[in-house]
């Protein structure tokens, strides 16, 4: 993991240059961003494998949700201050406080005690195609897993474009200015934080919690789509917020407790791949959306596609047959009878 933030540290400080020197040109940022993605797959499997090692299986879901909780107070805290530095020193002094702000976790990272970590089972490590097959035909054998992973496929590929959606819901649906983007967006991140305190709470992953966190999240963007109330927008953005956190961190404590210690960082893997692989996607279909039928339409479909995975999902993770089995399923009750 030291060398994966080496390598975020690396792209930071080349932002930096460019920022600083305002020789910036697209195929420069176009680079560094495709360098930030590879360095981004490899960092997140190894992260976290190595929170499962600091706080162990017992304690996971809560360190799960608390991580949660920290990355979404930066989605509050981080503009604001950017915003700040950015008034008052310039846009190169924001891109070198990022920079070294990369040291501290470094620092972070080299004075962890490892003799300190819970142990994990021995395994040799396999080569990364032969380990990414060995990690995709365990999940084909484990039907729950696939429930979560085909679940966070839909919900980050229809639901999670916010990148997206969010300033055209305010500029164009709402008809505000940068103020009210900046609050939407902090709502939005205040949501989140409460959702992943929430789940921190709880202590333990639980399906039940992550249907209902999949709903709440679903079911508050179809709410979106028909909203020009700018206090209602915001209400239903924070309760999208919370429904987020809540079935992000329960689906991934589930994946990382029910997978064994050879195949925990490849399942992982897979979970991301799943979270952030059709994000490009995602994002070109709810900008098509959004010129199509404005965010109404964008949350709309949303919306739909969220509800009907989430139902789908419950009913596998229940453990009763399908509605169009229980004719056949009663028929032969009466038979026995």
């Amino acid at each position: 993991m030291i060398g994966t933030q080496i390598g975020q540290l690396v792209t930071a400080v080349a932002l930096t240059w460019i920022a600083v020197g305002g020789f910036a040109q697209p195929w420069m940022l176009y680079t560094v961003a495709f360098l930030n993605g590879l360095v981004v797959v490899l960092d997140v499997p190894s992260r976290q494998q190595l929170t499962y090692r600091m706080v162990g299986r017992d304690a996971l879901p809560n360190a799960i949700a608390l991580n949660s909780s920290l990355f979404n107070a930066s989605r509050i805290f981080g503009p604001s201050l950017a915003g700040i530095i950015l008034g008052f020193a310039g846009v190169g002094v924001c891109f070198i406080v990022n920079a070294v702000s990369f040291l501290a976790v470094l620092i972070g990272l080299l004075a962890m005690r490892s003799r300190d970590f819970f142990p994990v089972e021995e395994f040799e490590r396999p080569e990364i195609f032969r380990g990414t097959r060995e990690g995709l035909a365990y999940v084909r054998r484990q039907p729950r897993m696939l429930v979560v992973l085909g679940l966070t496929v839909v919900l980050s590929t229809f639901c999670f474009n916010f990148n997206v959606t969010l300033p055209v819901l305010a500029y164009t649906t709402l008809h505000t200015h940068a103020l009210v983007f900046g609050i939407l967006s902090a709502v939005f991140g205040a949501g989140a934080l409460a959702g992943a305190l929430v789940a921190a709470a709880r202590g333990r992953a639980s399906a039940k919690v992550m249907i209902i966190g999949s709903l709440v999240f679903a079911g508050s963007e179809l709410l979106l789509a028909p909203m020009r109330g700018t206090v209602l927008v915001g209400a239903l953005l924070f309760l999208t917020g919370a429904g987020f956190t809540v079935w992000s961190a329960n689906s991934n404590a589930s994946l990382q407790l029910a997978a064994p210690d050879r195949l925990r960082g490849r399942i992982i893997g897979l979970y991301f791949y799943a979270f952030n692989g059709t994000g490009p996607l995602g994002g070109l279909l709810a900008g098509w959306l959004c010129a199509k039928g404005g965010t109404e339409l964008a949350f709309l479909v949303a919306g739909i596609a969220g509800l009907a995975a989430t139902a789908v999902a419950a009913q596998r993770l229940s453990g009763r047959p399908p509605v169009r089995e229980l004719p056949r399923l009663r028929l032969a009750q009466r038979r026995a009878a």
